[in-house]
């Protein structure tokens, strides 16, 4: 299969891109603009591969996009603005990726003719209490982050309703593993906790999340790919449902660091206390989670460990600042 991946430089899409070229001989051409998350540095074990090529641009690139849609099979979109306190810092980045991005290459897929399947979240849902979402719950998102993804989401379904386009959804819960930028959760605390460096959790630190290896998931996406029915969502969620606070300790013994750096910070306003998705449709598709989390976790925080050389650069650089900012102290 011949695919064009949008945002695979990202952690989730270079996932994808390895796992589609190295186990199912797919060729790949990347599109990505390399925005802060977005690194040639992610898929540099591929990059050399036969059938790799890569395109430096954002998806709401209306020329650029068309051009490498050219000839492919299908596109998977990954390209997105994810962390949602940067959504509620600078939401105007959001709005451009999610909703022009995502119309730019609807008409581009229309124009080719191409399967499309698009990449999106389980925070469109808003938060549950108890249970599990479905793909027949209503959306009800409560960040610009999860506004926007949920408002392309519809964008996704209007063009498969009005015209017909071969398109598809994959929502996945909360995503962990190799080469995560380190503003998100796991990341963030496993380096601080090598260095030594204070542990900032939100709140009260009892937000659940259902936790799914970034491999698994890229496997779901590939199943809905192949297998997937236009028009339908597929959700994909872990096997495991943690509390912030409680990954943050199990962090805190995998590196042998002490709970005396743990701190509580204030919230982030709109903070949901829990998400959960059943992934009874994916699975009937023959897809199933491999990877429980206490395992995945203690391979993240060993990849981590051994590959100083991906995460210096954003320690030492950018993320230095923003991190200052977020969280009102030094990284250290």
């Amino acid at each position: 299969m011949k695919l064009l991946v949008c945002g695979g430089a990202g952690f989730i899409g270079s996932n994808f891109v390895r796992q589609r070229m190295t186990e199912h001989g797919d060729e790949v051409t990347v599109l990505d603009k390399l925005t802060y998350a977005g690194r040639e540095e992610n898929l540099r074990d591929v990059a050399e591969l036969p059938g790799y090529a890569f395109v430096r641009a954002g998806i709401e690139d209306a020329s650029a996009v068309s051009e490498a849609m050219a000839g492919v099979d299908a596109v998977v979109n990954f390209a997105a603005e994810t962390h949602v306190d940067r959504s509620i810092a600078e939401p105007d980045a959001f709005v451009t990726t999610h909703a022009v991005g995502t119309y730019v290459l609807l008409e581009a897929a229309r124009e080719h003719g191409v399967r499309y399947v698009q990449v999106s979240t389980d925070e469109v849902y808003g938060s549950i209490e108890e249970g599990s979402f479905t793909e027949t719950s209503p959306l009800s998102p409560s960040s610009p982050y999860s506004a926007t993804k949920a408002g392309a989401d519809l964008l996704v379904w209007s063009y498969h309703h009005t015209f017909g386009l071969p398109a598809l959804i994959c929502r996945g819960s909360n995503n962990y593993g190799p080469w995560q930028y380190p503003e998100k959760l796991i990341p963030l605390m496993v380096l601080n906790a090598l260095h030594g460096d204070r542990l900032p959790v939100y709140g009260d630190g009892q937000q659940v999340r259902n936790w799914i290896y970034v491999e698994d998931f890229a496997r779901a996406i590939g199943h809905v790919l192949e297998h997937g029915e236009p028009g339908e969502v597929y959700n994909a969620g872990g096997p495991d449902e943690c509390a912030n606070l409680e990954v943050v300790r199990r962090i805190v013994q995998l590196t042998g660091c002490g709970d005396e750096l743990i701190e509580y910070v204030a919230d982030r306003p709109g903070h949901d206390r829990r998400y959960s998705l059943s992934s009874e449709k994916v699975c009937a598709l023959g897809w199933e989670p491999r990877m429980r989390f206490g395992d995945g976790l203690a391979e993240t925080v060993e990849w981590y460990r051994e590959n100083a050389w991906w995460w210096e650069p954003i320690r030492s650089g950018d993320y230095r600042a923003y991190y200052e900012r977020q969280y009102g102290r030094s990284l250290g």
